[in-house]
């Protein structure tokens, strides 16, 4: 049987459990991009992401054997909830591995809908963590693993948005933007794109901190990176999948980087604009489109919103990578003179008048003429910031910009 028809027969499987979702224009995205700008819903799904296709299509696979003995997956959040999801359906026992850093939202999530069926682990700091302490747990137990993303069964239920975006999408997709952690949906999708609709170019995106499948394709072989930034939790993995990658260096015609901080503005403009709800890896797909605009310009493009599984807890920190994404807040160290008014000539003197001042943090220090404090500059417009720095320079204050300093910035803000 060819892999195409394990999609087709995977569809049938879970066709009364994830939901067709909807492929919606997006208006604004459109005359923004001058294209056809679509959005393909998956943060619609029962669970709020893709996961629940592969999760579902790999457990009811499963031999009553294997069914019988208690299932075990690591996730950061959304292959969990797909795990418990079809467990609970499927009336089987489920341990779930999930970094000790998983967003409280997502583990609640978990249990809501694993009821009774799950139990939650919570283990080591990242996914590649957790998922060592899964596998070693299932070897223990001789459960079942279910894996997220590199197994064909998993890879085949993702497959099936493809599916659903070739019946429901009238005209030809010109770019379909799809997000890769592990690679199981770029996979899927780009398998059956390949056989019914090559000419369509097939762009992965992934977190500028989390490039490991870009990594491994540039190398000619599948590479553990040593570090990820992990704030994209939904996409941030040290090692593709075996599976993933042989299909991914293939298939995908092209891999985007997209930084954090450009993921948080994309976030932020979903919500106040359209009032969606995203995940950060929710939002890769439409924030690499800026990194695509002129080849996307007249053109049908397709963008996977994989996940709207986002904790509110999370906001002030996605408001904060954003703006100092787009150049609108600056941090710097500055030396003020210990004497009154110090303060009141800095703000006259540096700040022009649509700047604010929104951290601020001093110690003063006796028998000095002068102490650091640390400065947390708002600027309206990114454009204004030289005039800060030529200002600070022109009075002769004594400074260091701490945008630039990853970890001094880290151990002070």
């Amino acid at each position: 049987m060819g892999f195409l028809d394990k999609v087709y027969q995977a569809k049938e499987r879970i066709k009364n459990v994830a939901i067709h979702t909807p492929l919606m224009k997006n208006e604004n995205l459109s005359e923004e991009f001058a294209a056809e700008v679509w959005l393909k819903r998956e943060d619609l799904q029962p669970v709020r992401s893709y996961k629940l296709r592969g999760a579902y299509n790999k457990i009811f696979s499963l031999s009553d054997v294997d069914k019988n003995k208690q299932v075990v997956c690591a996730s950061a959040g959304n292959h969990a909830q797909g795990v418990a999801y079809a467990c609970f359906k499927l009336n089987i026992k489920a341990t779930i591995f999930m970094p000790a850093t998983t967003p409280p939202q997502k583990i609640k999530q978990v249990n809501l809908f694993g009821k009774d069926k799950v139990e939650v682990v919570l283990k080591g700091d990242t996914f590649d963590e957790a998922f060592q302490h899964a596998r070693k747990y299932c070897e223990e137990q001789s459960a079942t693993f279910i894996h997220p993303f590199d197994d064909e069964k998993v890879i085949a239920g993702q497959g099936t948005l493809a599916l659903e975006l070739l019946d429901d999408q009238q005209t030809s997709i010109d770019y379909l933007f799809v997000p890769i952690g592990g690679g199981g949906l770029a996979a899927g999708v780009c398998t059956v794109f390949k056989q019914l609709s090559p000419h369509t170019k097939i762009i992965g995106v992934e977190p500028a901190g989390a490039a490991s499948m870009d990594t491994s394709i540039r190398n000619g072989v599948n590479t553990s990176l040593e570090n990820v930034n992990k704030f994209i939790d939904g996409a941030a993995v040290k090692r593709v999948g075996t599976l993933t990658y042989e299909i991914c260096k293939n298939y995908l015609t092209d891999i985007i980087l997209v930084p954090e901080g450009k993921v948080c503005t994309t976030i932020l403009r979903l919500y106040n604009e359209e009032a969606i709800v995203v995940e950060p890896a929710g939002a890769l797909t439409i924030a690499a489109l800026d990194f695509y605009k002129e080849k996307i310009k007249g053109k049908n493009i397709v963008c996977v919103v994989s996940g709207g599984n986002n904790d509110i807890s999370r906001t002030e920190e996605i408001k904060e990578r954003s703006l100092l994404y787009e150049g609108l807040k600056h941090y710097f160290i500055i030396n003020f003179p210990q004497r009154p008014s110090a303060l009141k000539e800095f703000v006259n003197s540096v700040l022009g008048p649509d700047d604010d001042i929104t951290y601020f943090q001093f110690s003063k220090t006796n028998n000095r003429e002068s102490g650091p404090a640390v400065v947390g500059i708002e600027l309206k417009n990114h454009n204004d910031f030289p005039k800060i720095e030529e200002q600070l320079k022109y009075r002769k204050y004594n400074y260091q910009y701490l945008n630039e300093n990853e970890d001094l910035f880290t151990l002070l803000i």
